[in-house]
């Protein structure tokens, strides 16, 4: 089933719930209890694991590789989609199928999977990219574990995939991982400076999205890294005034003739490939291109959807620290 773009921009924002346990290894059996309070169990732990894109990248990047993906894995170039982190698309076999949420399960069925693993958000059925159609065709085969993507601060969902990343075999004390988290650290003292300055000179930074009919503009405290980003960091983003009612709250939908209705200093905009980008929202829309950010080039990128492990934020954050300094010297 295909979905809205509004729809597709509420899926694709990042998160996970950190207080349910990790896995337990009891007479052999493993097991994980989910997100979604389901006790996940195999007989062994599970070695062929597929997973949704960024749930991909984020166990990688704690030692644990895929066999499949399914989701946005590579753009028309062949480079690695952003949503997939640091995958390597030709070490896997994706899996997408032609709409969303599915999957093509002749593949699927094919890589003989003992695990799949995709975001959980509680708005909608099934997990992200996933349907509750396509999952009970999975779950013939293989358990399903679902990651929670709303509702939390950015730093709770890396912990929730380093707790299935060791659960799976992952050596997520390794000294790589130790390094990442330094850099996480390091990038996230970058942000908070940044925040404090911006604070001190009255700027705020509006999160936005946008297809050819609405604008979007984000709402900070239902996506877990804008919250952590301004609750922790300081960083000051945005609230609008009047979320909307449906779909969770995670926007504020506007026509284009009131996306002057916020006149930030700064610019963030949604990088996914279904969005437009700045140079589209410009064109053909007077209002937008008459705000004072539009017309001085003010625009920084939200990766909105990344992996949520230690060494993908850290490069998301030293980047977006990069361009708030440059774009704040204008």
């Amino acid at each position: 089933m295909r979905r809205t773009v509004a729809a597709v921009l509420l899926l694709g924002l990042v998160a996970g719930c950190g207080e349910n346990a990790p896995a337990e290894q009891q007479g052999g059996q493993w097991s994980f209890k989910d997100d979604r309070g389901k006790e996940v169990t195999a007989p062994k732990r599970p070695e062929r694991v597929v997973a949704q894109v960024s749930a991909a990248g984020a166990l990688k990047d704690y030692g644990v590789n895929v066999v499949g993906t399914f989701g946005p894995l590579k753009h028309a170039d062949g480079s690695t989609d952003p949503e997939a982190g640091s995958v390597d698309p030709s070490q896997v076999t994706d899996i997408t199928g032609p709409g969303y949420g599915e999957i093509d399960f002749e593949k699927f069925a094919a890589l003989n999977a003992d695990l799949v693993v995709a975001g959980y958000y509680p708005e909608v059925t099934g997990l992200w990219h996933l349907t509750a159609e396509f999952e009970e065709k999975v779950l013939k085969i293989a358990p399903t574990v679902g990651i929670g993507q709303s509702k939390i601060q950015l730093p709770d969902g890396i912990k929730r995939f380093r707790e299935l990343a060791k659960a799976l075999g992952g050596d997520v004390e390794s000294a790589k991982v130790k390094a990442d988290e330094a850099a996480f650290t390091k990038a996230a003292d970058r942000l908070r400076a940044i925040g404090a300055k911006m604070t001190a000179a009255n700027q705020k930074i509006q999160v936005v999205g946008a297809d050819p009919k609405l604008f979007y503009v984000a709402v900070p405290a239902r996506n877990p890294d804008l919250d952590w980003y301004a609750k922790e960091l300081g960083l000051p983003l945005l609230t609008p005034e009047k979320p909307d009612t449906e779909g969770g709250g995670y926007f504020q939908s506007l026509s284009w003739e009131n996306s002057g209705t916020y006149k930030e200093h700064v610019i963030m905009w949604d990088t996914r490939q279904h969005v437009l980008n700045p140079e589209q929202m410009i064109q053909g829309h007077p209002v937008f291109q008459a705000l004072p950010a539009v017309r001085a080039g003010r625009f920084v990128e939200w990766n909105a959807v990344a992996p949520l492990s230690f060494a993908s934020y850290a490069k998301i954050m030293n980047k977006l620290a990069d361009q708030l300094e440059q774009v704040l010297a204008r």
